[in-house]
This record gives structure tokens, C-alpha cells and sequence, in this order.
């Protein structure tokens, strides 16, 4: 059934419970990737779905195996990503204790991380609830779904699964009238700002289009930088999170918000900053509620709202009161901030970048080297740059990379992560070596929670508990079989990193601030 629906390579760790799931995996031409870790599993799932737009898919056990992949369907619940998680369960709870792997209940521990959680507790049940899965992951906003199977289900006889039905099952496209009334209050405008979120990743042609036809300044939230390309002259760039990009949206008119959330961490703070009215366009009603007070809400996907409204705008041709040289301005001071607050890591950063092949697709991890990474590195495509942003999970970057190196086989891809969160997931670097993917791994080894220390030391708490003994990184790598080298300048950093692409397996590039001192 799974790979009648499109489904090639599932995720996953196989035990006991489970092993009916397994039988006739082959043959049904599904590649299984076999993780070291159910969480390692699920964010390979998720990076595997970031990189292709089609779900990824994860096999685990009953109990530990659901609670250890809990953490990535939680981030890909945060994060808008298409991942299935399926588990075994045990056939009785309330009335037998003492089982193998047993929970309480772990239909409802499961549902607290996902956008639902399921039982099915027969082969056409089973079959249903993944069609249900699948076809809300094409018309919905994308979000983790789990559903078990008892395990005397997976070993009863079944008939097989209906084939599927071909069919497109579009997104919610905006009425014709909304459309012409944005259209309208856009070309009224004297300095209309546009903010694009990764809703709009798909639809970037049309909304530079929009931009050039509209005069509008524009800003991205960290997941839809991309979307409007690096030397457009009145893009302000990913800068939500700075304190004063709220004056720069005060200053706007008319402010129209494409497929973001703008919730505390795209802005770290409480309001966007405009007093204007603001047009607000996205597939989750719950987003068009919120505390950001749209005057105008549309539900609607935001890829078919801004191709339909590069349709219909007019050649405007006069400009926008928004100059670039007000632009260029903020810019330059906003990255001189980033610079200080965490000093060294921006030369890195452009360095990094100017080695790395164009169309490289980019996991990162919670870092203070991917903090800076991700508000002075310009990206000219959407799409090829995921963090973990709401959720916040250590560890991600590795296997999310591993999984989207297996769906971009012979395309380049990247992971930067920090030393602790690497220590999170550092036995997925096996699952690298063991397929041979060609992915340079970026470590960043400040020696330390740098950013947790920061922070303490902000709040006047003596720093207690940020220092951990690390290993020898280069040697931890070899030892797995993967390549390592530790650069000691930025000429020979961006040499590796070239050769790690070309390599036939991962390379491990460990980073520290020394290289910039």
C-alpha cells in the first residue's frame, strides 16, 4: 500500500513488536534505512520530507521506541513537515501488566506531539487512517500523525489495500474577490511591507513578481529566507528578530503576511510593530486569529494566493516611499549586531558560504554558529535551509541531513551543528558511513552551552552546568569510519568542504573560535 502511494524509504529500527511491518518490504521495492536511534529515525524522516515535499516515513516499536521519536514528530508539528510515524502497540493494557515495552497509554502520549494519534485496530482501518494521513498532508498545513496497529493485528492475515486513486487534491485557493481587494489596497499604498514565511517556499517567482509589480518592502521569517532573492534592493532580509525591525514595521502603511506564523520564535517578542492594517493569508485558521490583529483574514494556501495576485497586480511603475538606501542601512547595522553579540562566528559564516555549491541544502541545529548562519547568511532559493525552529530539539541537524542527503542522492547537502547537540545524535554518523552519502558535517566546538551561559550570565546566575567533557571529535569520526579534519584557517576550511562534496562518504569538520582569532 505504501509504495503504491508513493512511499520509497522508510525510517526506522525493527524489533519484535514490529517485525510484521518488515515482512515483504523488499519486495515491494521500499529502501529501509536503519537508524541507531528511534529519535535519529525520526529526524531522517523529517529531513527526508523537508528535502522532497512528500512524507516522511518512520517504523518503531511499541513503548520506548514511540517515546524515544516523540522529540522529531514534535518538531515536525512545530514545523509544518508531512512525517508518519508508524508503531506497533500491544493488543491489551487495562486488564495485563507487566508486558514487554508496555505504557499506559500510548495513543494519548503519542497525540501531545502530533496532530493526531490513532489505532487501528484492523488491516482496513490501518489503511484508512493512512490514506486520511496522506491526503492531509497534500491539503492541510503539514504536521506529524502517528498511528499504531496491535501486534496481533500485524500478524493476522489482511486483505491488501485498495490501489490508489490519482487525483489532485489542492490546497484552499483565495476567492477571485479578495484577491483584487489585496491587489487594490497594495497598489493604494505608499510603503507596504510584505512578509513571507515558509508557506510561501513553493510560490517564490511569484512573489518576487509581486514585490517588483507592488513597489513593497519585504521581510522573511528564518523559514522562508529564499523566498525573495538576496540583491533585491528593498528586501530588509530575515530579520524579525531584531529589536528594532518592529520600528522599521511601524513605519509601513499596509503590511501583508504570506504563510507565517509570527509567534515568539520568528520575532521574540509579542507584536510585529505595525500599526497599519495588516492582510494576513494562511492555510491554519488558528494563525489568522492570532494576537498579531489581521483586519483582513483569507484562508488560503499561500502559494495560490500569490500567484493568483501576481496576476492581477498592475505595472505600477512608480516606487515606494521605502528607499534602498534606508534599507542597505539597517542591514549593515543589524548584521554589525549579530556580529557582536556573538563575536567571530560571521567571517566564518561568509566564508562557509562562498564554498559551498549554490543549490546546497543546509540542516542546522541549535547553535550559536547557526544563530548567526541564519540572519547574515543570504539564501537565493527557499527551501534549502531547515532548522529546527519551534520545538527547538538538539541534535536534529545529523540525521535530518542523512535523510536529506538520501532524498538528494548526487546533490549537495550540508549539516552544522553544535558540540552538544551533536553528542545528542553522534551515532547516526554510522548510518552516513554505512550508505556512503557525500555530507560534510560543520561542527562547532565552543567548548561549551556558550548560549545558555550567555544567558545565565544575563540574568546574573552564575554559570552552573555548561561545560561538559567532550571528546576528541576528529578521532570520534574516524572511528566510525568517516573522514575528519579540523582546519586551522579559513583557506584550508573552505578546501575541506569542498572535498568533503566530492568525497564518497560524510566528512566531519570541526570548527572552534580559534579559527578566527
Amino acid at each position: 500500500m505504501l509504495k503504491d502511494r508513493g512511499v520509497d524509504v522508510i525510517f526506522g529500527i525493527p524489533g519484535v513488536h514490529n517485525q510484521e511491518m518488515y515482512r515483504g518490504i523488499e519486495e515491494a521495492g521500499i529502501t529501509h534505512v536503519l537508524a541507531r536511534h528511534e529519535q535519529g529515525g525520526g529526524f531522517m524522516a523529517d529531513g527526508y520530507a523537508r528535502a522532497t515535499g512528500r512524507p516522511g516515513v518512520a517504523y518503531v516499536i511499541t513503548g520506548p521506541g514511540v517515546c524515544n521519536i516523540m522529540t522529531p514528530m514534535g518538531q515536525a508539528y512545530s514545523d509544518s513537515v508531512s512525517v508518519l510515524v508508524l508503531s506497533s502497540c500491544l493488543d491489551e493494557t487495562a486488564a495485563r501488566r507487566g508486558q514487554l515495552h508496555q505504557m499506559k497509554d500510548q495513543e494519548i502520549a503519542a497525540g501531545t506531539v502530533c496532530d493526531w494519534s490513532e489505532t487501528a485496530l484492523s488491516a482496513n482501518a490501518a489503511y484508512a487512517l493512512i490514506d486520511r494521513a496522506l491526503v492531509e498532508f497534500e491539503t492541510k498545513r503539514p504536521r506529524s500523525k502517528h498511528i499504531q496497529v496491535p501486534i496481533a493485528q500485524l500478524e493476522a492475515q489482511a486483505p491488501a489495500a485498495d490501489l490508489v486513486k490519482t487525483s489532485k487534491r489542492p490546497r484552499p485557493a483565495p476567492h477571485a474577490d479578495d484577491v483584487a481587494e489585496v491587489a487594490a489596497m497594495l497598489a493604494a499604498a505608499k510603503k507596504p511591507m510584505i512578509v513571507f514565511g515558509g508557506g510561501a517556499a513553493q510560490a517564490s517567482d511569484a512573489a518576487r513578481e509581486v514585490l517588483r509589480k507592488s513597489g513593497a518592502a519585504s521581510v522573511t521569517s528564518y523559514a522562508g529566507r529564499g523566498v525573495v532573492g538576496p540583491d533585491a534592493p528593498l528586501h530588509f532580509g530575515a530579520c524579525l528578530a531584531r529589536a528594532d525591525s518592529a520600528a522599521v514595521m511601524g513605519e509601513a502603511d499596509l503590511v501583508l503576511a504570506v504563510g507565517t506564523e509570527l509567534v515568539e520564535v520568528d520575532l521574540w517578542r509579542a507584536h510585529l510593530g505595525h500599526t497599519a492594517p495588516m492582510i494576513r493569508v494562511d492555510l491554519d485558521p488558528e494563525v489568522l486569529c492570532d494576537p498579531q490583529g489581521a483586519s483582513f483574514a483569507i484562508l488560503a494556501d499561500a502559494n495560490a494566493f500569490l500567484s493568483a495576485l501576481s496576476n492581477v497586480l498592475p505595472e505600477s511603475g512608480e516606487s515606494s516611499d521605502w528607499t534602498a538606501e534606508q534599507v542597505a542601512a539597517a542591514r549593515a547595522r543589524w548584521r554589525a549586531e549579530t556580529d557582536a553579540e556573538r563575536p567571530g562566528i560571521v567571517p566564518i559564516c561568509d566564508a562557509l558560504r562562498a564554498a559551498v555549491p549554490a543549490d546546497t541544502m543546509i540542516y542546522s541545529d541549535m547553535t550559536q554558529f547557526a544563530y548567526v548562519a541564519k540572519e547574515v547568511w543570504d539564501m537565493d532559493r527557499p527551501g534549502h535551509w531547515h532548522h529546527p525552529y519551534g520545538f527547538g530539539t538538539l541534535g536534529y541537524a545529523t540525521p535530518a541531513a542523512i535523510g536529506g542527503a538520501v532524498a538528494r542522492r548526487g546533490q549537495p547537502t550540508m549539516a552544522i551543528i553544535g558540540d552538544y547537540g551533536f553528542h545528542y545524535t553522534m551515532q547516526e554518523l554510522g548510518v552516513a558511513v554505512e550508505l556512503g552519502l557525500s555530507l560534510p558535517i560543520i561542527l562547532w566546538d565552543n567548548g561549551k552551552l556558550k548560549e545558555i551561559e550567555d544567558s545565565m550570565v544575563g540574568a546574573q546566575i552564575a554559570p552552573n552546568a555548561v561545560i561538559a567533557q567532550n571528546p576528541d571529535f576528529v578521532k570520534l569520526a574516524k572511528a566510525f569510519g568517516a573522514r575528519a579534519v579540523a582546519p586551522g584557517s579559513l583557506d584550508e576550511m573552505q578546501s575541506a568542504v569542498s572535498a568533503a562534496f566530492d568525497a564518497d562518504g560524510p566528512t566531519l569538520i570541526y570548527l572552534t573560535p580559534a579559527l578566527t582569532a
